[in-house]
């Protein structure tokens, strides 16, 4: 036997009724003595690991499907498939489950799935025959047949026999043959009969029907079925769809015939459930499971298949990349990796790793920069969607391709560029490719899925490259749209030009504010970086000056409160010297006492900085603005922040009188120091004992160092550290430097701000 006679890939069924991918290995049926019987063992073939251990029961319904699938149920909600990579392996493992259960193995289904009311049920009825018994297939009987197959779907028993009598008298296809007749005598009643049969012969949830019904020489007459439903005045002419509209194009010839012919039953099967078959009830839902599994394997078997064939697939991205390539031949070429992609996201985690792998080694990405860089518009939203696929399966590859790309003296042709370029370019009004691209951009420069080695920091140096190579494309609009400003002495007035580059219009506005939502991300997560280049391009000056008066005020002051709210003292020292305030301030003043999103936005900027008691802006905003903002009395946030003022300015009167001493308060501590006076209190006289035998036993000391001609410094430390704290004291007063002060305010403020006593409350 063949390892690959045995090669399985295990599925289990969750809850979304999606089947998953649980690995691949080799399957045999051996006596497990833990379980007392006969057992299905899977081992995975990458470590020799159990995947799989399930006893064979003698009550479990086990059904064989498209002759390389065995599907069964262990528990409730607990389903299970082995997937065999050949056919005589599939068989080879039926007839050992039905020996062990002693059923014919010619059957699909070793067992009725019947529930315990079923079953009691089915106890009571009188057993007349192992089959369904069905009327002669006729026309004149087709209203008996359609009443028959309607009435067993209520019944797990009952559809399970009618489809062992369908398939054993070849019934289908007896069906159909009628309904060519039906159609060419425009036979209408029995046409609507055969609607119902062939519908519910669908609900019958069988494969082995589903094969006979999808095979290439039935599947048109069932879609022709379906077309005389009786609820229609007129029958839909889903035929003439599939054979005239739409066309299969090979881009590259597919020399397998079984996978041709797998992609075309593929697609008319997704037809049938997507488009012909009506929305199942409640009541239905579960009817069409097996339906939904056949074509998810084989969607898996396609992308395998073709994943497989690296003489394909080469051919492929070949022509996407050749420049001799018609723009037609690329359009569809384009599609089809599209629709690949697509398909694979039937794969399991593992199998698309492999997948996307296979892409990037046949050279995806850079081909995207060919495609997404053309005129054609549905070429480009193709190519868009690809690069969706990829950047959401793993953006690390992505950026790992665009730091190796070689660094051309034209950064247009690098990958992100590209797509920011596209995504400015946007000709759609609602911008909805844009907004695509935006939040693409968004995965990429993200630091949260950028990963750390020991060997190199993807973050440090992505961020870096970005910034360097990419960071100006990006903004070029918003710079753009204010570079006839940027020495202009009157910003409002020039706010309201149209800019001949970006036209002062919504589309624009829009753009400029996805940039800005783009920038306010930087600012919450690139912390060096972004502060540079605002800094550097002094950005937040020209959004401000520009865009409070457009159509775009929310984003310009949204990027304003993120930097703000990281109450970063550069930031804040740019915001002053630039006055960033005053358009800001403006703003609210034109809005005058209407109630509105602006208005709300602007208070609770204000109110942030009252708040969390940023004394250099709040200095900053009462010393140049309060005039113009007292007169705000519906909200107390600028009393607030006049409140918050004044309590700095006491504090520092304060210290400022603390260090500032008379020269009789001056003359008074040298006393204390230098005189013993009799007046002093307990601990005075205490501390003064102490520290004469201290200089006591220094002087000996030094004495006898003098005498062995050694010649010691009196030791400062032997000073009690009251004195000398005193002394220092007493020495700051005897020179006041103005610069000595601003230490000094500095050193009591770092001990406010560390200790929470000292903290001001906050005033309403």
């Amino acid at each position: 036997m063949s390892d690959t006679r045995r090669r399985v890939k295990v599925y289990t069924l969750n809850e979304d009724r999606q089947w998953d991918d649980r690995g691949t290995g080799h399957v045999s049926s051996t006596f497990v003595e833990r379980l007392k019987g006969i057992s299905l063992l899977v081992r995975a073939e990458s470590d020799g690991s159990l995947l799989l251990e399930s006893k064979i029961s003698p009550n479990t319904a086990y059904q064989k499907q498209q002759d390389t699938l065995i599907v069964w149920s262990e528990a409730d909600n607990y389903d299970l498939a082995l997937s065999f990579q050949e056919k005589a392996g599939c068989d080879e493992i039926w007839e050992k489950i039905c020996q062990v259960q002693g059923k014919d193995p010619a059957l699909d289904i070793t067992q009725d799935p019947i529930d315990e009311s079923e079953e009691e049920r089915f106890e009571e009825i009188p057993e007349t025959s192992h089959l369904v018994e069905l009327p002669p297939c006729e026309l004149s009987r087709l209203e008996e047949i359609a009443d028959l197959v309607t009435s067993v779907l209520s019944s797990p028993i009952r559809r399970e026999k009618l489809a062992l009598a369908l398939m054993s008298e070849g019934y289908i296809k007896k069906l159909l043959g009628l309904f060519r007749v039906c159609e060419d005598l425009d036979n209408r009643e029995g046409l609507h009969h055969l609607y119902e049969i062939v519908r519910g012969v669908l609900f019958l949830n069988k494969a082995a029907l589903f094969e006979v019904m999808f095979s290439d020489d039935c599947i048109m007459d069932v879609v022709g079925c379906l077309e005389y439903d009786p609820a229609l005045v007129q029958p839909k002419r889903h035929r003439e769809f599939l054979t005239k509209t739409a066309k299969f194009k090979e881009v590259i010839p597919i020399t397998d015939s079984e996978l041709r012919q797998k992609i075309h039953q593929t697609y008319r099967v997704q037809y049938i459930q997507d488009i012909i078959l009506p929305t199942p009830s409640v009541f239905e839902e579960n009817f069409l499971s097996t339906l939904t599994s056949f074509i998810f394997f084989n969607k898996v078997e396609i992308v395998s298949m073709l994943q497989e064939d690296e003489k394909f697939l080469t051919e492929v991205f070949a022509q996407l990349t050749d420049e001799a390539t018609e723009d037609s031949k690329r359009r569809e070429l384009v599609n089809f990796v599209k629709e690949f992609c697509a398909f694979s996201q039937t794969l399991q985690p593992q199998n698309r790793d492999a997948f996307f792998k296979t892409l990037a080694n046949l050279g995806i990405l850079p081909a995207l920069e060919i495609v997404m860089g053309m005129d054609d518009l549905q070429v480009r939203a193709a190519a868009t969607d690809i690069f969706s696929y990829l950047v959401e399966f793993s953006p690390s590859m992505v950026r790992e391709f665009v730091m190796q790309e070689p660094q051309q003296t034209d950064d247009d042709v690098l990958l992100i560029n590209v797509v920011i370029k596209q995504m400015i370019c946007d000709s759609d009004p609602e911008l909805g490719g844009a907004v695509q691209l935006m939040g693409l951009l968004r995965t990429l420069i993200d630091p949260e899925n950028m990963l750390a080695s020991t060997n190199k920091t993807e973050k440090t140096e992505f961020l870096s490259f970005f910034y360097k190579y990419c960071m100006h494309v990006l903004t070029a609009p918003l710079l753009a749209n204010t570079a006839h400003e940027k020495n202009s002495k009157d910003l409002q007035e020039g706010s309201a030009k149209i800019n001949p580059v970006c036209p002062d219009n919504f589309q624009t506005a829009q753009l400029l504010a996805l940039i800005l939502e783009l920038l306010t991300f930087c600012v919450e997560h690139h912390t060096y970086h972004i502060k540079t280049y605002i800094m550097n391009k002094d950005l937040l000056r020209r959004v401000l000056f520009t865009h409070t008066h457009t159509h775009a005020p929310f984003c310009a002051l949204r990027f304003m409160r993120r930097i703000i709210g990281l109450k970063d003292e550069y930031y804040n020292r740019y915001i002053i010297k630039g006055n960033l305030f005053e358009p800001v301030i403006n703003a609210l003043l034109d809005n005058g006492t209407r109630y509105n999103l602006l208005n709300s936005a602007i208070i609770e900027l204000f109110e942030f900085i009252k708040v969390e008691d940023i004394k250099s802006l709040i200095a900053h905003i009462v010393d140049n603005f309060y005039k113009a903002l007292e007169s705000i009395e519906y909200v107390q946030t600028f009393k607030g922040l006049k409140g918050r003022y004044e309590q700095e300015k006491d504090r520092q009167s304060q210290r400022l009188n603390r260090y500032r001493r008379d020269a009789r308060s001056l003359d008074e501590d040298e006393e204390l120091w230098f005189n013993d006076d009799d007046d002093d209190d307990d601990g005075e006289a205490v501390e003064k004992s102490r520290m004469e035998d201290d200089f006591s036993d220094s002087y000996g000391k030094y004495m006898e160092a003098k005498k062995g001609k050694l010649l010691l410094v009196l030791p400062q430390v032997q000073f009690s550290l009251p004195r000398l704290q005193h002394l220092q004291t007493a020495m700051v007063g005897l020179v006041d430097y103005p610069d000595d002060e601003d230490e000094e305010e500095e050193e009591e403020e770092e001990e406010e701000e560390q200790s929470p006593r000292k903290r001001p409350r906050l005033s309403s």
